[in-house]
């Protein structure tokens, strides 16, 4: 819903300002100035005096509009996450063939999702997708209030909020189970903080070791999402001793981190120390990298959340809230059988040292 009025800077006074000058969610701005169920009247009427003295005016005309409807999805993403650009990708055919349209909200460093959800609030869209949302489940629930939502790439325990997403633990399961396989009985796990998935990675990391008979050797370092998150845990990595001869990745793109810092030191990949990553985004398939990873289905994803979408909107029978799909490990060049070659010091000279860096974050 566009406003017409402007602030005194000359600025367009958005559903946002509203918002911050009210201390409530941008979501509950929209409920109130829909004027629909989903806000106590102290909300109501403390939205209403912000929207006051700030001049914000609903545009009449975006109200017509919203009368019929606009087709129109809008997606909230994360440029730091390689594997959204594969789902952005598959939910552009998958939303094509329902009669839809996309418009994109990106959250950047300098962009939280909190300022990319009040972007598509302003526009016509009559749905939301975010993929691996980071806001609070409450807040999640509220915009769910005013409009189907899906969350794609996270698992949501609201009654309000649809769910499509990869079954994380069992990813992470594989990934282990692959590498005690091939010999590997140290292996460690750089997780991605507090990113969606990352627990649940965390979990199958310690529920398989713990089935191998591993329990008493998990090695947990802090990680994230970046190549900088990667390559700074691995630096992390090279002071253990022994060195474990495997590592899990949290994702893709910090899995590259992890690589280059490993060959900088000298270590051979995978004959001196087995890499897995997770996602298979397209950065795992380029040649040079040729990671052995967890795949998630991206068509699969996109197709379930834009078919979920379209049955809210056409008000259909919703039996179960959350869909969880099955990952598949690729075995690519950066896993191979463990051999008298693993080293338990990196050939870069580094001094023999304990293994201080060591972390559990069960």
């Amino acid at each position: 819903m566009a406003a017409r009025s402007q602030s005194e800077s000359g600025r367009r006074v958005t559903l946002a300002d509203v918002a911050a000058r009210a201390g409530v969610s941008v979501p509950l701005v929209s409920i109130v100035m829909r004027d629909v169920a989903g806000a106590s009247p102290e909300n109501r009427a403390r939205v209403r005096r912000a929207a006051e003295e700030l001049g914000y005016r609903p545009d009449s005309r975006a109200r017509l509009l919203r009368r019929s409807r606009s087709q129109l999805i809008g997606v909230v993403f994360g440029v730091q996450h390689a594997f959204h650009g594969d789902l952005v990708s598959g939910l552009y055919p998958a939303a094509e063939a329902l009669g839809y349209e996309l418009t994109l909200s990106a959250v950047t460093p300098h962009r939280d999702e909190r300022r990319a959800v009040a972007g598509l609030l302003q526009d016509r869209c009559e749905a939301l997708i975010l993929l691996g949302p980071e806001l609070p489940t409450s807040s999640l629930g509220q915009l769910a209030a005013t409009m189907p939502v899906v969350v794609l790439a996270r698992s949501v325990r609201h009654r309000d909020v649809d769910v499509v997403r990869t079954d994380d633990a069992a990813g992470l399961h594989q990934a282990v189970d692959h590498l005690v396989g091939l010999g590997h009985r140290r292996i460690a796990h750089i997780d991605g903080g507090r990113a969606p998935g990352a627990a649940e990675r965390r979990s199958g990391y310690l529920t398989a070791l713990a089935g191998h008979g591993l329990a008493d050797a998990d090695l947990i370092l802090s990680g994230g999402l970046t190549e900088d998150d990667g390559a700074g845990a691995a630096r992390a990595l090279l002071d253990l001793r022994p060195l474990p001869t495997a590592v899990t990745v949290f994702n893709d793109r910090a899995a590259t981190g992890v690589l280059d810092v490993l060959r900088q030191n000298g270590l051979a990949v995978p004959g001196d120390i087995s890499v897995t990553g997770y996602d298979d985004s397209r950065l795992a398939r380029l040649s040079h990298v040729a990671l052995t990873t967890i795949r998630q289905d991206a068509a699969a994803l996109t197709h379930a959340a834009v078919a979920r979408v379209v049955s809210r909107l056409d008000h259909e029978t919703v039996d179960v809230r959350e869909q969880v799909l099955a990952p598949e490990l690729i075995i690519r060049q950066t896993t191979g059988p463990l051999t008298t070659a693993a080293v338990t010091a990196p050939r870069g000279g580094r001094p023999d040292t304990p293994a201080g860096r060591r972390r559990s974050t069960q």
